[in-house]
């Protein structure tokens, strides 16, 4: 299992950037994708962006396409989230979740992914 700790968050107003760090507190073994989802509460959480760490491959939900960009550290096990023009659509909790082997199902299913973060709120005021 591995153990991710997400950070980065906090308040902005319109407009502004926040960058999203997804570490891991532990040794990590393999790794097929890490993917950014957020959740408000009363609905289930959303695909944000994703990362395949062979080809560096990116996807993105259509709401932040343009807006966000994902990347890696790969000597330091750690993946981000670059937010600019933030709105206040974006306000929600944000997981980093990861994957240790390719299975069947899109990146924007949360069956795909075995490791989640506690989550770090991002919250944007008009």
């Amino acid at each position: 299992q591995v153990q991710l700790m997400e950070s980065g968050g906090g308040s902005v107003q319109a407009g502004g950037s926040l960058r999203l760090s997804c570490a891991a507190s532990a040794y990590i073994r393999s790794t097929y994708c890490v993917a950014w989802f957020r959740q408000v509460p009363g609905k289930g959480r959303e695909g944000v962006a994703v990362i395949y760490t062979a080809a560096g491959k990116t996807f993105y939900a259509d709401s932040v396409k343009g807006r966000f960009t994902i990347s890696r550290d790969n000597a330091d096990n750690t993946v981000y989230l670059q937010m600019d023009s933030l709105n206040p659509a974006d306000t929600a909790m944000y997981y980093c979740a990861h994957s240790t082997a390719p299975r069947p199902l899109p990146w924007t299913a949360v069956g795909k992914y075995t490791s989640w973060g506690q989550g770090t709120q991002v919250t944007v005021s008009s």
